[in-house]
């Protein structure tokens, strides 16, 4: 069983979106391996532990997104590989769709690509439908359970109204829901082995794609209005003299 999961790097969760020249600007925030994606790397081990065979992480952004992979990396996959050229700036996720079908062709493809739900930073939930539609490969979406039977994988789809247990022929791409299991901690081991892992860069060229100009633009972003708010203390001898303070204000501020 060959699996492949596509992870991004994204800002921590803690991190505040701010709007700086009409762009979205995290400051100094840390960068992370997307929580979502964690999921994807869980289940496509599990697989592993269950069939045999091999994971690989697979990540398109910057050069720092090589942290993400080791996490990936440490968790468990078996090798790694980032997609990083400079004409990948402001990429959407037509575009990311588009490098990553690239990527896959050239890893060799898979049995099954897996994806997290949707990404911290936009969360726009798209790239794993894009990626299935530019491979023209089945998409099972919201996964939350996964059986592979010969060349079929049949999953449980978590949905708001329930479960949906559909089927798809191999290869095919998942996205995967938290229903799959929490994501492993990385051992000891692992994080010293994904430490002095050497994971390959590739460029655009390397994988035969070109960077396309984003389908959806923001034209202007703006920080919300900053709000004042001013705490008058009310004070009295006695609750009857503060209650009685309190109503004079109120009916003074005509709130009443």
């Amino acid at each position: 069983m060959k699996i492949i999961a596509c992870i991004k790097q994204v800002p921590d969760s803690e991190a505040k979106v701010k709007a700086e020249d009409g762009k979205v600007t995290w400051g100094d925030a840390p960068l992370v391996i997307n929580p979502f994606d964690e999921y994807a790397v869980e289940g496509a081990l599990q697989q592993r532990e269950a069939l045999g065979g091999t994971v690989t992480a697979l990540c398109v952004g910057p050069e720092s997104a090589k942290e993400a992979l080791k996490h990936a990396l440490a968790m468990g996959a078996d090798e790694a590989v980032l997609v990083s050229d400079p004409a990948l700036t402001d990429l959407d996720t037509v575009g990311a769709a588009r490098v990553l079908a690239a990527a896959i062709q050239k890893i060799g493809g898979a049995d099954m690509v897996m994806f997290g739900r949707q990404t911290l930073d936009n969360g726009a939930g798209l790239t794993a439908a894009q990626t299935a539609r530019v491979l023209g490969l089945p998409m099972l979406g919201f996964v939350g359970q996964i059986k592979v039977e010969g060349e079929n994988v049949t999953v449980d789809r978590v949905t708001e109204e329930g479960r949906q247990t559909v089927s798809a022929k191999m290869p095919a791409v998942l996205s995967l829901v938290q229903s799959i299991g929490e994501p492993r901690y990385p051992s000891f081991m692992g994080i010293r082995k994904a430490s002095k892992a050497n994971i390959p860069v590739w460029s655009l060229a390397d994988v035969g794609a070109t960077a396309s100009a984003p389908v959806v633009t923001r034209v202007e972003l703006m920080n919300p209005p900053v709000s004042e708010a001013k705490v008058e203390m009310i004070t009295g001898e006695t609750p009857a003299e503060i209650a009685d303070k309190l109503a004079d204000k109120i009916l003074a501020e005509k709130v009443l």
